[in-house]
C-alpha cells in the first residue's frame, strides 16, 4: 500500500508517493496489523452482533442512556409491508435502514412529503409502492452482511446542526471517532457530497475532514484519498471547521467502550440541532482512511494506549481528558 506525502515530508497527503517502509515510519496502521493486533485481540467475537446489528446497538444504547435517534417502528416480516402506509401516515420525515447493512447501503432518507409522494434528501420522489419494494429488499437481505435475512428500522431523522450549513450536500454529516480500550484516539468529520448521493461514506465520494483530538478543529481534508481545501459542491472552505461541544462528543464516543466491551471500535456520531450529539452506529472493523484525513498514522497512538497500565480503571471523563492533553495539536497561529 502507498500513501501521499506533503512537500515538508511530514504529512500523508499530496502528490508524491511513498513506499510501505516509509509508511511504517510514519506510523500508518495497515489492514493486517489492524486485524491481528487490535480487532482480533481486543474484540471478542461473541460481542460483534452488538454492533453488526443496528437494532441491537440502538436497544443497548437505550439501556445505557447513550443518546441515539428515536426508534419509530421495526418491520420484521414481509406481510407487514402490505399495509405500511398506516405506519407511515403520521411521519413526514424519517430514516429507513437495514439493521445489518454496511457502508451506507440500503439507507433511505425521507425529508418530507409532496401529496402522496415522499421526498428523498436528493429531492427525488418516492411512492408507497417504491418504499414497499425497498423494505422487501431489506428483509430479503439485499443490503445485509453476508446476504442474511434482515429487518427494517424506521427512526427519527436527524436535524443536522446549523454549524454544518454549507459543508454537507443533500445529507447529514457524521463524526467517526476511533476508540481503543475506552480512549478516543483519532477523529474525522464525514461530509456528504453529490458524488456520494447524500451519504457520509468516503468510498462513495464523501469528504473526510481530519479533526484535532483536543479542539475538534479541521486539520486536513480529502476526497477519494486526495487533499482538498473546498467542499466540491458548496465551495465552503473546509479549514474553517471547528466542532463546538467537542469534549461532550468524545465522552459519548468513549462511553461506547463501556457499553459494548469492544476494545477497538469506530463510533459514528451525528449532531442534532435540537438534542445534541447522537450515536448513529458502531463498527467493530473501522476502516483505515481516517489516517489519510488526519495526515498521520494511528499506530503510535494505539501503542501508547496499549502500553499504559491500569487504564481500565479510569473513568470515562479521565480517559477523554487524558487524550485531549496527550494528543493535542500545535496551535496553527504559533507555527
Amino acid at each position: 500500500r502507498t500513501a501521499a506525502l506533503s512537500g515538508d515530508g511530514r504529512s500523508l497527503m499530496s502528490k508524491a508517493w511513498v513506499s510501505p517502509k516509509r509508511l511504517r515510519e510514519f506510523g500508518m496502521l495497515g489492514m493486517n496489523c489492524r486485524n491481528v493486533d487490535f480487532i482480533n485481540r481486543y474484540n471478542e467475537r461473541k460481542l460483534f452482533p452488538l454492533v453488526d446489528n443496528k437494532l441491537k446497538t440502538k436497544l443497548l444504547a437505550q439501556e445505557y442512556d447513550v443518546p441515539t435517534p428515536g426508534l419509530k417502528f421495526v418491520v420484521r416480516e414481509q406481510h407487514e409491508i402490505s399495509h405500511i402506509e398506516r405506519e407511515l401516515a403520521g411521519l413526514d420525515s424519517f430514516a429507513l435502514k437495514p439493521a445489518k447493512g454496511s457502508g451506507g447501503k440500503g439507507i433511505l432518507v425521507v425529508t418530507g412529503r409532496q401529496g402522496e409522494q415522499f421526498v428523498r434528501s436528493s429531492g427525488a420522489l418516492m411512492s408507497i409502492p417504491d418504499i414497499r419494494r425497498h423494505m422487501s429488499n431489506i428483509l430479503a437481505g439485499l443490503y445485509s452482511l453476508g446476504g442474511s435475512s434482515d429487518v427494517a428500522i424506521i427512526e427519527d431523522l436527524i436535524a443536522f446542526d446549523d454549524c454544518f450549513a454549507g459543508y454537507s450536500h443533500e445529507g447529514v454529516p457524521d463524526i467517526r471517532i476511533i476508540v481503543f480500550r475506552g480512549y478516543p484516539v483519532m477523529a474525522m468529520l464525514r461530509l456528504a457530497t453529490h458524488a456520494s448521493d447524500g451519504k457520509a461514506n468516503l468510498h462513495q465520494g464523501a469528504v473526510g475532514v481530519g479533526l484535532a483530538l483536543d479542539t475538534g478543529r479541521c486539520l486536513k481534508a480529502a476526497q477519494f484519498g486526495r487533499p482538498i481545501k473546498l467542499h466540491p459542491d458548496t465551495g465552503r472552505a473546509l479549514s474553517d471547521i471547528q466542532i463546538s461541544g467537542w469534549r461532550d462528543i468524545l465522552l459519548l464516543a468513549a462511553q461506547c467502550y463501556d457499553m459494548t466491551g469492544l476494545g477497538y471500535i469506530g463510533t459514528d456520531i451525528v449532531l442534532d440541532k435540537f438534542v445534541g450529539p447522537q450515536l448513529l452506529e458502531l463498527n467493530a472493523r473501522p476502516g483505515l482512511a481516517i489516517q489519510i484525513t488526519n495526515g498521520r498514522g494511528l499506530l503510535p497512538r494505539l501503542r501508547h494506549i496499549e502500553g499504559m497500565t491500569r487504564n481500565r480503571r479510569f473513568r470515562t471523563e479521565q480517559r477523554v481528558d487524558y487524550v485531549m492533553r496527550q494528543f493535542a495539536e500545535p496551535d496553527p497561529a504559533l507555527q
